[in-house]
């Protein structure tokens, strides 16, 4: 590769430029998980009903997901900077706006709105670095370091929130993005370039963007109602609805001569192998966490800020992890590097399954701790892959899609995992319930472990310790079967990420676009973010 076409090298400007980056990535995670704690609070304050509290909780991860893909195609089109500071200003005020809400029916909106600003955030951050750090290996320090500020932001979330709630009233959960997305207002425009495509686009398609988002949420909603309440017409119908309108969404795209989606993305191999990689991954973690999590409260006892510093052990490893895989990726082809990491993280999904109701602690919190350190840096290095693999003028498109696919991830493995523990807990505990338990009391046991502990406070001795103790077995048990499922998942993931990016390596366009040779991996890119570089001027707007 000659001079003249080598990728610029990323300088002190976009380094200071990725750290700002990295702020409002951490507040959309925590965003995510900071009312867990909260939400007992929040129903004493403004008493909403069971439905309004669920979607408090949910409503601000369905419209992230429904807006995402016509954000990130939004970003390409009038500037990835431009859209980036107005979602931070509509995330302040929208945060400001959750803080003191006065209603149940306040916060629902002031979430939605939290929802839509936050998927301006997420695909407009991901494709800035894209465009700030085009040598290759720099890129994918990068997207770890973005990578880790999200992963931090997730595991921070029950924690502060836990802190905060200690001294101030459940608004002050919200409050704590404003000053970070108001720093991001201050120095963004100074260290952030801005990018849009190039090429000549029409109008921005407001059709397309309607039928993407009538695609993704009866998906989503399908998917909750399927972890909520199990296979069912509801949920079959939901999704049947999202998948026709996602048919009609693909059918126009093919026809538009400037797509919301461009669908030759998926003919590349690096990108279309490191999307399902990328879910596959995002399944199995998020349902083995959902059912560790409920394992570590209901069966322990563990009170949900004890839970959470159990778990800090593989966050702070997983983090460790994220940021070496760069570091590895640049010497070993990435095929290798994330097919056996998927097999350390299936070794960690089958260390929980012996996991017993009583003395399974150690086997529990150390099998998640592998499988979430063989998984993390998965999702940092085929979120590389996704991003890298697409032009430049379209990686705010390729951003999107990874977002939607981790979304998607995550929605399918709380859905499929949990309904398959909760499964075995019910016929588990029918099978072992002891004498003494009524159908009425069984039958609420079996909706929840925590049901069946409210269910045995009116049942007299030994038939009310008798039933806590065969629920807490049935769950475990539940909890062994979604793991050995994960395990099987995350090896067959491994066999498929070995045979689907062989060949693949750090992707360096060039400006060629897709489907452009692999680039030569070459010396390793310095990544000492004090080296100045030539190309800092280059990227000034």
């Amino acid at each position: 590769m000659t001079s003249e076409s080598a990728p610029l090298r990323a300088g002190r400007r976009e380094w200071w430029g990725l750290a700002v980056l990295a702020l409002p990535t951490s507040m959309l995670a925590m965003d995510m998980t900071v009312l867990h704690l909260a939400a007992p609070t929040i129903s004493e304050d403004l008493s909403p009903s069971g439905s309004e509290l669920l979607w408090i909780l949910d409503v601000y991860g369905f419209l992230i997901s429904g807006f995402l893909i016509s954000m990130g195609t939004l970003g390409d089109r009038v500037g990835r900077r431009r859209l980036l500071l107005i979602g931070a200003t509509a995330f302040s005020a929208a945060s400001v706006f959750a803080a003191y809400a006065q209603s149940a029916e306040m916060l629902i909106l002031a979430r939605a709105l939290l929802g839509v600003a936050g998927a301006t955030l997420m695909p407009s951050t991901l494709a800035l670095i894209a465009t700030m750090f085009t040598v290759p290996a720099q890129r994918t320090f990068a997207v770890a370091v973005w990578m880790t500020a999200f992963i931090s932001g997730e595991a921070l979330g029950p924690l502060v929130g836990g802190a905060l709630l200690e001294f101030f009233w459940w608004g002050s959960v919200f409050l704590i993005a404003v000053p970070v997305m108001l720093l991001l207002l201050v120095v963004g425009p100074k260290l952030l370039p801005e990018h849009r495509a190039t090429r000549p686009t029409g109008r921005f398609d407001f059709v397309s963007a309607a039928l993407s988002l009538l695609a993704v949420l009866p998906l989503v909603y399908a998917v909750k109602l399927l972890s909520e309440s199990g296979a069912g017409p509801a949920p079959l119908g939901f999704a049947l609805v999202g998948l026709a309108v996602g048919a009609a969404f693909v059918r126009r795209q093919h026809r538009l001569d400037e797509p919301l989606v461009d669908l030759g993305l998926f003919r590349v191999p690096a990108f279309s192998a490191a999307l399902s990689t990328q879910t596959l991954a995002n399944c199995g973690l998020a349902g083995t966490q959902l059912l560790l999590m409920q394992y570590l409260q209901s069966v322990h006892g563990l009170a949900p800020l004890q839970a959470g510093l159990w778990t800090l052990p593989a966050v702070v490893i997983g983090i460790g992890g994220t940021l070496l895989a760069p570091r590895v990726v640049a010497r070993v082809r990435p095929a290798t590097v994330v097919s056996v990491c998927l097999v350390l993280a299936a070794a960690g999904a089958a260390l929980i399954v012996p996991a017993g109701p009583q003395s399974g602690l150690a086997w529990a919190v150390g099998g998640f701790t592998l499988l979430y350190v063989g998984t993390t840096p998965i999702l940092a290095l085929t979120t590389d892959l996704i991003v890298g693999s697409a032009p430049p003028e379209r990686a705010g498109a390729a951003s999107a899609l990874s977002e939607s696919g981790a979304e998607l991830g995550l929605s399918l493995g709380m859905a499929l995992l949990g309904s398959l523990g909760l499964a075995v807990y019910r016929q588990q505990l029918a099978d072992h319930a002891p004498a003494g338990v009524d159908d009425a009391a069984l039958s609420d046991a079996q909706h929840t472990i925590g049901g069946a502990v409210s269910a045995a406070e009116d049942l007299p001795e030994p038939a009310r310790s008798g039933l806590v103790d065969a629920a807490r077995a049935a769950f475990t048990d539940g909890l062994a079967t979604a793991a050995g499922v994960t395990a099987v998942l995350l090896l067959a993931t491994a066999a498929l990420a070995a045979l689907m990016l062989r060949g693949v390596s750090l992707v360096d366009h060039g400006g060629d676009g897709p489907g452009s040779p692999e680039s030569k991996p070459g010396p390793e890119p310095d990544l000492d973010p004090e080296r100045e570089s030539k190309s800092a001027a280059a990227r000034t707007d």
